[in-house]
């Protein structure tokens, strides 16, 4: 297989990782994730700027006419500085149900807006006791007249603290965890009866408890058919778990480089730690875990375009794969580090919680690998 990138897309990583580089370092991080915005809405403006929220779109829908591996590019660099804004919910999350199921009208009013970046957007779907079943929701849709009224509660939507709308999944029909009459819906955050709780989560994000109440939207507001969202659901999830593997690819090449050069400058015993064998065993492991992790995106991220069962078996694949491996490099990274790999002053700590917080979006290693061996 060719694994050669574009022209454009070399452009595209060269810049993407000069920015992290000059403006993305480590300390100006710590800043912006302790301020109390959490982000920095210029570098958003700044990607906008450079045409990097609408590389994944077509041009028909107002985009640069790139695709998933445009967005595997990005995410990897995005992975190496640990960056915060939200561009898979953004981009890759309501860009993906947009620029599958949206109408011309939707695409119009919102892609627009997100490539421009001035629309935010936060994915809404995961609720207290519905684990990792899209299907499985309390929250509500009930037709009224002709639109429909919302209520429920919506846990830990990254990003939501700085969208100004939403994605949200809510059940229009049968009973719960029923994969019929499961529904979505773009509803902007400052309609009435929205209410949120906002908290910096483990690897320093921003995310937020959504609480729906009496929430009228328009008919205008579903994306796709009523009742029919859930092959939609799992399909832009899919898209999303790709783009988050490709950026713990991004994560644990750092995480494994920083840890070498720690090796070669701490000294122990009168000798650099990495002189010792079994250090080095460690860290050859880390290495391979980290090329196998990055085989598995590149397969994941090229399956997206295939048959359902095709596509759901390589992201299952990958995050299972990604999964484990991010949490050997993180865990092995930090032990090698010492006490310095835990403190907060130190970036190591910071990208083994991000590795760490990998495995619990859009399912886990267990929930993963009962979906591939159930699709095998």
């Amino acid at each position: 297989m060719d694994f050669n990138f574009t022209e454009e897309q070399d452009m595209v990583r060269d810049g993407l990782s000069r920015l992290v580089r000059e403006q993305y370092d480590w300390e100006t991080r710590r800043k912006a994730i302790a301020s109390a915005a959490g982000w920095r809405p210029e570098i958003w403006a700044q990607l906008a700027e450079l045409g990097i929220l609408g590389m994944p779109f077509s041009e028909a829908d107002g985009g640069f006419g790139g695709g998933a591996v445009d967005a595997m590019v990005i995410m990897e660099e995005f992975g190496k500085g640990l960056v915060v804004e939200p561009f898979v919910p953004t981009v890759v999350c309501a860009g993906g149900f947009l620029k599958h199921a949206g109408t011309a009208a939707q695409k119009e009013e919102h892609i627009g807006g997100i490539v421009s970046g001035e629309r935010v957007f936060a994915f809404a779907f995961a609720e207290p006791r519905g684990r990792y079943d899209y299907a499985d929701l309390e929250t509500t849709a009930k037709k009224d007249g002709s639109g429909y009224v919302l209520n429920g509660h919506k846990a830990v939507v990254i990003g939501a603290p700085w969208a100004s709308h939403l994605i949200v999944t809510a059940r229009t029909g049968g009973e719960r965890r029923d994969r019929s009459g499961v529904s979505v819906f773009v509803v902007a955050k400052d309609t009435a009866g929205i209410t949120t709780r906002d908290y910096e989560t483990v690897d320093g994000r921003r995310a937020s408890e959504v609480y729906f109440e009496n929430v009228s939207v328009p008919a205008e507001a579903l994306i796709g058919a009523e009742g029919e969202g859930l092959a939609l659901i799992e399909l832009v999830t899919d898209e999303a778990i790709a783009a988050l593997c490709a950026e713990a690819c991004g994560a644990m090449k750092v995480a494994h480089a920083m840890t070498v050069e720690y090796s070669r400058q701490r000294k122990q015993f009168g000798v650099p730690i990495g002189k010792f064998q079994v250090l080095q065993h460690r860290m050859v492991d880390m290495y391979t875990a980290y090329e196998t992790s990055v085989s598995l995106t590149y397969l994941a991220t090229l399956r997206l375009g295939s048959d359902e069962v095709e596509r759901k078996k390589a992201v299952s694949a990958a995050k299972v794969g990604v999964g484990q491996s991010a949490r050997l490099i993180g865990q092995e990274a930090v032990q090698i580090h010492g006490g310095n790999g835990v403190t907060d002053e130190y970036a190591i700590g910071h990208y083994f919680k991000r590795l760490t917080i990998f495995d619990s979006e859009f399912g886990n290693v267990d929930h993963h690998l009962k979906r591939h061996v159930a699709l095998a």
